[in-house]
């Protein structure tokens, strides 16, 4: 019960700081670097697999990226992209912030369940899949949309 609760306080501060961290970015243009990094700092969180009670069953990961996925498709619909002064901006959204706080209760609900009939090694490994192909699938998407930006700048004969 100890995990779930601080597992449970470190997502919810996790999240937190996600919020603080957006709304810091819209004050500053975006770039691919920004888009790209956090998804691949994550990607070291991957070595948990080398260790055995990490490991899963195909189906577990399958079934974990899934869901990562469509979670992925409210951060998606929230994240958007503007031209000011002849730079490319996140758009802060007010719904970004529900949808977040929603996602997190919804995993932790989603956690309790599966939390009682996985092990504690499986469950973390599965969250840790969900969480990333919800972002990295995210940040593909505002990679795609940042990219269309660009080329529209370059059209302009803004950006070289």
């Amino acid at each position: 019960m100890f995990w779930i609760v601080a597992s449970t306080i470190v997502a919810f501060l996790m999240a937190s700081m996600m919020i603080v961290i957006r709304l810091k970015a819209s004050k500053r243009p975006s770039s691919v670097k920004a888009i790209i990094l956090p998804p691949l700092f994550m990607s070291t969180g991957a070595l948990m697999f080398l260790f055995p009670e990490f490991q899963l069953k195909w189906q577990q990961v399958v079934e974990a990226l899934t869901v990562g996925v469509v979670f992925s498709i409210f951060l998606i619909k929230t994240s958007k992209f503007e031209i000011r002064k002849e730079k490319i901006y996140l758009i802060p959204s007010k719904a970004f912030i529900f949808v977040l706080v929603g996602l997190l209760i919804l995993r932790i609900v989603l956690k309790l369940i599966i939390g009682s009939t996985i092990s504690l090694g499986e469950t973390s490994g599965m969250f840790f899949l969900l969480a990333f192909g919800m972002i990295g699938t995210w940040r593909m998407a505002m990679l795609y949309k940042y990219k269309q930006l660009e080329k529209k700048l370059k059209e302009k004969g803004v950006l070289y």
